[in-house]
């Protein structure tokens, strides 16, 4: 099977790579970089990309599926479906659903029903703690073996340094990044938004900024008695972006994530109740959210993850304190990276590609992914930097609408995505 990309504008930061190019894919793999003077093979299928940006596949290190346990929110096809709309070739799945994703069964069923889809790559991040409840280590090694690429507790973040530190040694001796939802809930427990003005003028109990600035302090100084991978997940304030810089320049093994929602939206946009406007960590106050983007354009933030968390309606169509945390990500992301990040000149192309995918793939050690260099496996994510489009949420691919950017118009998306050489979704 063979695929000819021609006329596109090829960007691979991990080859150093920033010019136009034909790309040549055989057999689920890159088989060559032509130029405007090489001679193109004939009667193969051919994308004309012209106008357009190729760039190794991008790979999402965040998204919650749901299955097993809760498919009337998602399911591993619907998920994967949604990805590839939004120009996710690769997605990393969290382990919190029913049972929770802490021995290799669930592992292998998690892969098996991505296999059965055939859309998006569905990489399985394992359970640190039986049951997410931080008293016992999960088999790491027994889950590494089964395909996880990851681990993490999330939502449920190891509540004491001690279980950390001895999580942060197992997972080093399986060369296993350790993805730590940052908070102490003992400081945000009950909260809701974040604390702060906003919260006190809706009278919604806040959730502190102090409380991610602790635990991500932590697990950087962790990481660096430990020498283990830490990787601080959908980042939010200013204090834990100093803890990350901190450790970048003590040169620990430390990498961190922010979710487009918390670089695209401040804790102003709470003040209507909107359910879909609460997530975990919240959005942040002004302070916070530059703080962030700081921090994107300086490169101490290294990656751009979802956070997708689907919820069915009945669930999220309750009082703003009672329905549960998480909005779905997957296919605005793009968007809203070019409006809030590219066409502002926070970021360049290069950059935006950097964090959508050269970097996850070296976060997780996802060898052959994140670059088109020849011989590399073939995924490949093709933007169109200037196409406008309104994001519908009647019309998404996942099964959950909690979205806060329903009619929002963008500009820039992706046109299509390929999946091992495959064309599985072409705007």
């Amino acid at each position: 099977m063979k695929l000819l990309i021609t006329n596109g504008h090829l960007i691979d930061p991990a080859e150093g790579q920033n010019s136009g190019k034909h790309l040549l894919i055989e057999n689920g793999r890159v088989a060559a970089w032509l130029g405007a003077n090489d001679e193109l093979p004939t009667d193969i299928e051919t994308f004309d990309a012209t106008g357009l940006i190729v760039a190794p596949g991008f790979i999402d290190l965040h998204v919650h599926l749901r299955e097993p346990g809760q498919e009337h929110k998602e399911t591993i096809a619907t998920g994967a479906a949604a990805a590839v709309v939004g120009g996710w070739t690769s997605i990393c799945c969290m382990p919190n659903t029913k049972p929770i994703n802490d021995n290799a069964a669930i592992t292998r069923f998690i892969i098996e029903q991505s296999n059965r889809a055939g859309l998006a790559n569905v990489f399985p991040i394992g359970a640190i703690t039986k049951g997410s409840d931080g008293s016992e280590l999960a088999e790491m090694g027994e889950m590494k073996t089964a395909g996880i690429v990851a681990v993490s507790d999330d939502g449920r973040p190891v509540p004491n340094a001690g279980m950390m530190r001895r999580a942060l040694e197992y997972a080093k001796d399986f060369d296993l990044t350790v993805v730590d939802h940052c908070e102490d809930k003992s400081l945000s427990h009950g909260g809701v938004m974040h604390e702060g003005k906003m919260s006190l003028l809706l009278g919604l109990k806040g959730m502190p900024a102090l409380a991610e600035d602790i635990d991500a302090m932590r697990d950087v100084l962790l990481s660096e008695a430990t020498g283990a991978k830490v990787h601080i997940a959908h980042i939010s304030t200013k204090g834990a972006v100093e803890a990350v810089r901190w450790a970048k320049s003590k040169g620990l093994r430390v990498t961190s994530e922010v979710a487009p929602h918390h670089f695209a939206l401040t804790d102003e946009a709470v003040e209507g109740y909107d359910t879909s406007t609460k997530m975990a960590p919240p959005l942040r106050s002004r302070e916070h959210v530059e703080a962030v983007l700081e921090a994107i354009k300086d490169g101490t933030i290294d990656a751009i993850a979802t956070d997708h968390a689907p919820h069915h309606a009945d669930e999220k169509n309750l009082e703003y304190d009672r329905a549960p945390f998480g909005i779905t990500g997957l296919e605005t992301a793009i968007g809203l990276a070019f409006e809030k990040l590219v066409h502002p000149g926070i970021i360049d192309l290069v950059r935006l590609v950097e964090m959508f995918s050269t970097n996850p793939a070296k976060i997780f050690g996802l060898e052959e992914r994140g670059t088109l260099k020849v011989g590399s496996i073939a995924d490949v994510t093709i933007i169109n930097p200037d196409l406008e489009w309104t994001y519908d949420v009647n019309q998404t691919k996942s099964k959950s609408k909690n979205s806060p950017f329903h009619n929002q118009t963008f500009r820039g998306c992706a046109v299509a995505t390929i999946v091992g050489g495959k064309i599985v979704y072409q705007r």
